[in-house]
């Protein structure tokens, strides 16, 4: 049997051989690894105004039994691994948008600081602001979605000292009474009012509390989402005809809260409330196809939702690295 070879063929071939030959099979794995990943933040324009989003790092939850209900384990172990996440631990991301309109430089939630109870890999806020070029007393305002641990943990740092010293601060004020109140001090709540206090009673004369519905800062109106907390608040942010949603922890999680948005989280205060508000909401958000951003999605959390079945589905926006 004769096999034909063409001449080009023959070319390509022999050329491959003398590059092995001249360096090796293992000439590209001689490079030393380098460790590192890029900078952790991400910057777009939102109408006029420049949104640099900066995250506080991975923050685990552990498996989802317990922390999600309403479904079977079955059910919710199908639900990962169909989208390719892990069976056995819940991984969010901590994505705080910065806004800057040219007259003010906005930074929603603060991540968990010093705090460690969700691990050693949070805390990474105020590195990915020095890695986005942004200094802390450069902030102007301060906005709280609510008072939990994630979203309140880096106003101090750990000698006590304000991080975003020149900043004005704003949250719902039946947030602020709820996780302050030294009442909860014995209950199980304890490890998250303990880090509220710390962090919120040295601003406590800066802080501003706003209204469900209020625009209390240029281009930036409060809506009451309440369940998670008391006084869960998400923000509409607006510049010249364009806007987003910052949902704070409307939904946690881009699968299992939005397919099944019936479904409970165990750190909801309210968690039945919780369930109808997100619904309401992402109903709302669908219907009229704004851009969303979520504390805990993916990063950097930015995208839309739209409704699917008796749920809703997150597609994410594609990373512009232009301005």
């Amino acid at each position: 049997m004769t096999m034909s070879v063409s001449r080009r063929s023959l070319l390509a071939l022999s050329a491959g051989f003398g590059a092995s030959a001249m360096f090796g099979d293992s000439a590209l794995a001689k490079e030393a690894k380098l460790g590192t990943q890029s900078p952790y933040f991400h910057r777009m324009k939102v109408g006029d105004a420049e949104v640099t989003v900066v995250s506080d790092g991975p923050l685990p939850l552990g498996p989802p039994k317990g922390t999600f209900t309403g479904a079977s384990d079955d059910e919710i172990k199908k639900m990962l691994v169909d989208n390719f996440l892990s069976p056995d631990n819940i991984v969010l991301e901590q994505n705080s948008p910065v806004v800057n309109t040219g007259d003010k430089l906005i930074l929603f939630d603060t991540g968990m600081g010093t705090s460690q109870l969700f691990g050693p890999i949070t805390g990474r806020q105020q590195k990915s602001l020095a890695e986005a070029g942004i200094k802390p007393e450069d902030i102007d305002a301060v906005v709280f979605s609510h008072a939990h641990v994630d979203h309140i943990g880096g106003v101090v740092d750990a000698s006590g000292k304000v991080l975003y010293p020149n900043a004005q601060y704003y949250i719902a004020q039946s947030d602020f009474d709820y996780w302050t109140d030294e009442g909860k001090m014995g209950s199980p709540l304890k490890d998250f009012v303990v880090h509220a206090r710390k962090n919120l009673l040295p601003v406590r004369d800066r802080l501003v509390f706003f209204k469900d519905g209020q625009e209390f800062l240029p281009g930036v109106q409060a809506l009451a989402a309440p369940g998670h907390t008391v006084g869960h608040s998400m923000f509409m942010v607006t510049s010249n005809g364009k806007s987003f949603a910052f949902l704070g922890d409307l939904t946690h999680h881009a699968v299992l809260l939005l397919e099944k948005p019936l479904m409970e989280f165990s750190y909801d205060t309210d968690p039945k409330q919780a369930a109808q508000t997100r619904v309401k909401m992402l109903s709302m958000l669908a219907a009229n196809k704004i851009p969303v951003m979520s504390y805990h999605f993916a990063w950097p959390g930015y995208g839309h939702v739209a409704k699917a079945g008796d749920g809703f589905h997150y597609y994410p926006e594609p990373m512009n690295m232009q301005l």
